[in-house]
């Protein structure tokens, strides 16, 4: 094709290999994932039971959405697209509390109340988050634009030793 040397060409139908995967390579990932967050829960406890401590490192994020994805899809049996919507949100407010507060720990707590969910973040700053628009070429910054328009409500709760940023989805109750 004119000015596409050395670029690699479509396939013709038929001719491509397909990749394969051996038949518990997905059943193996899942068991790993429940083993990790069977350990963050035992080690820092059930975020919809009490407030879960974690330390402000950038690790935590990990540990924070396994212990979300535990909580949602186990403990409250709720569908896998309100886990990601979770687990994503999550993962953004956590990346706040530990990129900009300068705090040691932060504090996940999850509520689950008829036909809604609540998650929050503590940290100990009084620094408020600020929703910045967003560019299509920006690389940083969406984390709020996310929770923005993923959860149904969010806000920040200002207290006299930090603040609780949180977020609200609505969830059908069984």
């Amino acid at each position: 094709m004119a000015g596409l040397e050395g670029m690699e060409q479509p396939r013709q139908p038929g001719t491509g290999v397909v990749a394969r995967w051996g038949p518990g390579a997905e059943d193996e990932r899942t068991a790993e994932a429940h083993r990790v967050a069977a350990r963050a829960l035992a080690e820092y406890g059930n975020p919809a039971e009490q407030d879960v401590r974690l330390p402000s490192l950038p690790q935590s994020a990990a540990l924070a959405r396994r212990l979300t994805q535990w909580v949602v899809l186990r403990d409250w049996k709720l569908g896998p697209q309100i886990s990601e919507h979770a687990v994503l949100l999550v993962s953004e407010l956590v990346g706040n509390a530990v990129r900009h507060t300068g705090a040691r720990v932060f504090t996940l707590r999850m509520h689950r109340r008829r036909g809604r969910i609540r998650i929050e973040v503590r940290d100990p700053s009084r620094g408020l988050p600020c929703l910045m628009p967003v560019h299509e070429l920006d690389t940083s910054g969406r984390g709020l634009f996310l929770v923005d328009k993923l959860s149904d409500r969010w806000g920040v709760d200002l207290a006299p030793r930090g603040k609780t940023v949180w977020f609200e989805m609505r969830v059908i109750d069984r």
